[in-house]
């Protein structure tokens, strides 16, 4: 997720665009009102609404393209509902500003995975090869826990999602990390045995976590629980009837059908 500070501007102009929209504020127990991200959440929302409509509820869905304001309007109570974000994005937001959001239900997440660089399997992992990982502090912590997972190394007791390559504890081979800024490890395959990359940048490397993916973080890691995108309410509506059907849905046989026929590995259903 991209750091609030950088975004602060872009959800004030786009403020200016949303000049009515809190008619749309869940007024009705029959209507349900959820600000989005165009993809992949408002197209799984889209194939909801025909779901939701059979049990007699009308799912409004309006997309946004900052990561402001569809926190505000959550808050103010002119939405019910957004998904858009992961658990820790939902309590940076809380903290710098002073809102009452709460995870209301976890529907999906986006793994990382580690994609073939100059070598085609992680069994041919030798001495004096490099891998390369996003540089910044979150993405760094699963790609190393990535690479744990698969027993390429081994992290200290307890680094978990704040871990760093000072974290290491040790190799399976005599390798080197290489730490790059995340958008720009992919520019490392020609060079590196393997890069680590995280799913938006997997695509724009037209490479498919399902198809191409060595190895990906599993539904039941330590990230996947905690980056896991959710729906989000403002405090004390998390159990109102229309917000329980919405998540119910959207953990519903048909929608993880959609998911896992749709995004082919970028985008994966959470259990929980």
């Amino acid at each position: 997720m991209k750091k609030m500070t950088a975004l602060l501007l872009t959800g004030i102009l786009a403020a200016t665009a949303l000049t009515g929209c809190g008619s749309k504020g869940g007024s009705s127990d029959k209507v349900i009102t959820v600000a989005a991200s165009a993809t992949p959440h408002a197209e799984i929302l889209e194939k909801a609404k025909p779901l939701l409509a059979d049990k007699g509820y009308d799912l409004q869905v309006t997309i946004f393209d900052d990561y402001v304001q569809p926190n505000n309007v959550v808050e103010s109570e002119e939405f019910d509902a957004n998904y858009f974000q992961h658990i820790p994005y939902l309590e940076e937001f809380n903290a710098e500003q002073g809102t009452h959001l709460v995870n209301a239900g976890g529907i999906h997440y986006e793994p990382f995975g580690i994609y073939a660089g100059t070598k085609s399997d992680l069994s041919q992992l030798a001495d004096g090869d490099e891998i390369a990982v996003p540089n910044d502090t979150t993405n760094e912590a699963r790609a190393l826990l990535l690479l744990e997972a698969n027993g390429i190394l081994k992290l200290k007791d307890g680094a978990g999602l704040t871990a760093t390559v000072n974290d290491i504890e040790s190799y399976t081979k005599d390798i080197k990390i290489v730490e790059l800024a995340a958008e720009s490890v992919k520019d490392a395959i020609p060079d590196a045995a393997f890069v680590i990359l995280n799913g938006n940048y997997a695509l724009e490397a037209g490479l498919s976590v399902g198809k191409d993916s060595l190895a990906f973080e599993a539904q039941d890691s330590e990230a996947a629980a905690t980056y896991v995108n959710v729906i989000a309410v403002k405090e004390g509506h998390e159990n109102d009837e229309k917000i329980k059907v919405l998540v119910d849905t959207l953990k519903s046989d048909v929608i993880v059908k959609y998911i896992n026929d749709t995004y082919d590995g970028a985008v994966v259903p959470y259990k929980n």
